[in-house]
């Protein structure tokens, strides 16, 4: 016998990645009636009804939610304004809003006050993710095993943050409770800085066809772009696959968390003039310190089964520290 639906229905607002892996897991798992799904192309509407993750599918997003018990919003954060603006003349009293931004404190901000009464406000961000985009790169498994963390505000209903936490437990997902706030400054610094490095190493290498100087000024050396490609080493190869993630959800995430994002990018500054000292001067016992406290970083994130999105993966991230025990 079937269980029966956490919801009757439910619309998916953007049909990229997270939309439309979360489509597929709905679907597989039968939690909802009814998954509604609304993108700004026709394109798009139709590549999600032709692969399966959605029951129908529409450009007007107020399509979609009329009607629906859960309403997910899986737009880039700079627009989430514009959209809770165009579906809250439509939402039914009841009905639960949450999304899956990098941000929550700009959710609560641009969303919250443009909900009716009777609507209720869950901010949700499950931690997962990979470099691709679109209706095509999504895939049920994406949330087994990481984290989703909700950050409802202050006076939240709470039967509509139990309902969106079981949701999320359902396709595979442990929750976490955090303040808005907290959780805009953790991501800062797992997730945001990360991101903000390897958009400039990555550019930096994009700019390397010039002129080196060696030994002498008369003495150069010409260092190609498609030799920085040709020979791309694991770790150029990693920022290369972070700095490929989509660029206007990017653009969103400093625009909408910048004071986390400054603030940490300083601190990271700073520790960045340290380690240029310790190489200056040749302070190895410095360098071997911080190497041992960052290499059990690493583990951790292993032992923690964050390492990768695939079970593959993460047995080779085992093998990785297997081979450096």
């Amino acid at each position: 016998m079937s269980k029966k639906p956490l919801f009757d229905r439910v619309a998916l607002i953007g049909l990229g990645l997270i939309g439309s892996s979360l489509g597929h897991v709905m679907k597989r798992e039968g939690l909802a009636g009814h998954v509604a799904g609304s993108a700004r192309s026709a394109k798009t509407c139709a590549t999600a009804l032709e692969i399966g993750f959605v029951d129908s599918a529409s450009v007007d997003p107020v399509d979609a939610v009329t009607g629906a018990d859960l309403i997910v919003i899986c737009t880039p954060v700079g627009v989430i304004a514009d959209v809770a603006a165009a579906i809250a003349p439509a939402l039914k009293p009841g009905a639960i809003v949450t999304d899956v931004g990098s941000v929550k404190m700009a959710v609560i901000r641009d969303v919250g006050p443009l909900l009716p009464e009777g609507v209720h406000l869950v901010p949700g961000h499950p931690v997962a993710g990979t470099e691709h985009s679109g209706p095509e790169s999504g895939f049920p498994e994406l949330f087994e095993g990481r984290y989703c963390i909700l950050t409802p505000p202050p006076g939240a209903d709470k039967r509509a943050v139990a309902a969106v936490s079981e949701l999320w437990r359902r396709v595979g997902s442990d929750v976490e409770l955090m303040d808005p706030k907290h959780h805009d400054r953790v991501l800062a610094i797992t997730s945001h800085l990360p991101h903000l490095i390897a958009y400039s190493i990555v550019g930096t290498a994009s700019d390397l066809e010039e002129h080196i100087s060696r030994e002498a000024a008369a003495s150069k050396e010409e260092i190609l772009t498609s030799e920085v490609i040709k020979y791309s080493a694991g770790g150029f190869r990693d920022f290369t696959r972070i700095a490929a993630s989509d660029p206007v959800m990017w653009r969103d995430i400093f625009l909408n968390n910048r004071e986390a994002v400054l603030e940490i990018l300083g601190r990271f500054t700073e520790d960045l003039t340290a380690l240029q000292r310790a190489i200056r001067w040749g302070e190895g016992d410095s360098l071997h310190d911080l190497f041992e406290r960052t290499r059990a970083i690493r583990r951790g994130v292993i032992d923690m089964r964050q390492a990768g999105t695939f079970k593959a993966t993460e047995q080779e991230d085992e093998a990785e520290v297997d081979s450096e025990s």
